[in-house]
């Protein structure tokens, strides 16, 4: 089988994008959903987050739910808001934020090659968020949210897809954030040949968000072929992705604050930090310009951070992270923080919200202190993932982020 296959996506019509394209399905509460779909009947929100045209106490995981969001997709589709291409075709597609440009690959990936680790995972999923992927793919009969993955170095795949998108877009649309998404579609035959040749010897493909989508899909696949005895090679054998050139991708840092100081005064709190790190007062606000430095905000002050030097050298790709460092020497043995996962006195602010909104959670009463890192690298997460370890939870933050809607994988 191969890595890659195209497929017949559903996509908006032609100038109609705008009224299309939504948010991701898990950055929007249900109350956020609700209000940015207000008074737009065809935004993808009313099937990624189709509690919103139900009363608004309704389980977001009730039946209901799913089966109006397979409703609002027929209607949209009735609507001829949503068109499905004739012939399998892979897409290229562009995203540029703030004057960076990223060029990728919109293509069914491999269940089988995710399934063997050939397509490769660097996150814990959770039951609850893969039981919710899964019964609504089933429930719409597709997958309509991409898996954003990473391809490794492959200068004939960025020519071709470089190529591509020199020619008249299917789509070019800014979204509210000031995202541009821009797509071409890819239809000539040697094209696509080419493309799922280079795929085919690639190594591995890795997951840089979407591990619950993922994981959902190989869970569909294995259940559609027990339920109908197929044994060849079927649409849902494929999820849908949009796989980019890793050395284009921007990963973000992912900052921490915690509610208190486990019980100390700050003067305690202090000393005990500066066991492992030197500690110096800054009078503006603190982005760590190397591994091994951190920020940390603090009853109006900011601090630098820089973690001993002999506890630094480590040849283990997981116990290399900044977020690991700081987790192992200061937010565990200071904080009494041993599983961020579940202890509800630590929290994680992405980095596009800069450090004012560090300070914002701080200078609230909210929080008691904040610390901000430097972003994990896309060399770190692939280092990982070839490893089969796993990243401490919110150690990687993407940016510009993929919408909902741009590209659909019907199972059928």
């Amino acid at each position: 089988m191969n890595l890659i296959s195209p497929f017949k996506g559903l996509r908006p019509a032609p100038g109609r994008a705008s009224e299309v394209i939504a948010p991701p399905y898990d950055v929007l509460n249900s109350a956020e959903a609700r209000e940015r779909a207000d008074g737009k009947p065809w935004s993808f929100l009313h099937i990624s987050k189709p509690e919103i045209d139900l009363p608004e106490n309704t389980d977001p995981y009730s039946a209901d739910v799913y089966a109006k969001a397979a409703e609002n997709l027929a209607r949209i589709r009735e609507a001829g808001l949503l068109v499905r291409d004739e012939q399998p075709c892979y897409y290229a597609y562009r995203l540029i934020m703030d004057g960076h440009s990223q060029t990728g690959l919109v293509a069914g990936a491999s269940v089988a090659d995710y399934d063997t680790n050939r397509i490769r995972k660097h996150e814990f999923t959770r039951p609850v968020k893969e039981d919710d992927r899964v019964r609504q793919i089933d429930a719409v009969n597709a997958q309509t949210g991409p898996v954003l993955l990473a391809y490794p170095d492959a200068p004939a795949v960025d020519a071709i897809l470089a190529a591509a998108a020199q020619g008249e877009p299917a789509l070019d649309v800014t979204a509210d954030d000031g995202i541009q998404h821009t797509l071409w579609v890819i239809d000539n035959a040697e094209s696509i040949a080419q493309l799922t040749a280079a795929f085919n010897a690639m190594h591995a493909l890795y997951i840089a968000d979407g591990h619950h989508r993922s994981a959902a899909a190989s869970r569909i696949a294995k259940m559609r072929h027990e339920q109908q005895g197929s044994a060849g090679v079927a649409p849902w054998d494929f999820f849908l992705s949009v796989i980019f050139p890793a050395h284009q991708m921007k990963i973000f840092d992912y900052n921490r604050v915690i509610k208190d100081l486990h019980g100390m005064e700050p003067s305690q709190f202090l000393a005990a930090v500066e066991e492992h790190f030197t500690l110096e007062p800054s009078a503006t606000p603190v982005k760590p310009a190397e591994p091994g430095t951190f920020g940390m905000y603090m009853d109006g002050q900011w601090f630098k951070l820089t973690l001993n030097p002999a506890l630094m050298p480590n040849d283990d790709p997981v116990a290399r992270l900044d977020v690991s460092r700081l987790a192992r020497y200061l937010i565990e043995p200071v904080l009494g923080i041993s599983d961020p996962r579940r202890d509800d006195r630590i929290d994680f602010v992405g980095g596009i919200r800069g450090l004012a909104g560090l300070e914002k959670r701080v200078n609230s009463g909210e929080m008691a202190v904040a610390f901000s890192l430097y972003a994990t690298s896309m060399q770190d997460l692939m280092s990982v993932a070839d490893n089969n370890d796993v990243m401490p939870p919110k150690s990687t933050w993407f940016e510009p982020k993929l919408v909902d809607g741009v590209v659909s994988y019907l199972l059928d």
